[in-house]
């Protein structure tokens, strides 16, 4: 059962929204390969905010997905995307529903 799940929170620098949006994107086919992450969501929250929500079946995958090449591209893209470090936090998942998977 999915228990463990992050979220983080990014602010695009000004003028950068449209690399932010197209980063997280390409995002997806990475989540894609990582057999771990169950659950991978890239979020617009406003014109300039994003955010990713991903959850895993325990703490190893949430440990694995941490220091997997998603997170590795975050960090490095982050001082020229980013108006301020990104913010991840984790976060228990308490109940979940999935009717159906998106392509």
């Amino acid at each position: 059962m999915i228990k463990y799940a992050l979220f983080a929170r990014l602010e695009a620098k000004p003028g950068k929204e449209a690399e932010v949006q197209q980063f997280l994107e390409a995002g997806l086919a990475m989540a894609r390969d990582e057999k771990t992450t169950p659950i991978w969501f890239a979020l617009r929250l406003s014109p300039s905010v994003f955010g990713v929500f991903d959850a895993f079946e325990d703490e190893a995958g949430r440990q694995a997905h941490l220091s997997g090449p998603i997170a590795q591209a975050l960090m490095a893209k982050a001082p020229d995307l980013f108006a301020k470090p990104p913010s991840i936090e984790p976060i228990e998942v308490l109940g979940l529903k999935n009717a159906a998977a998106a392509s």
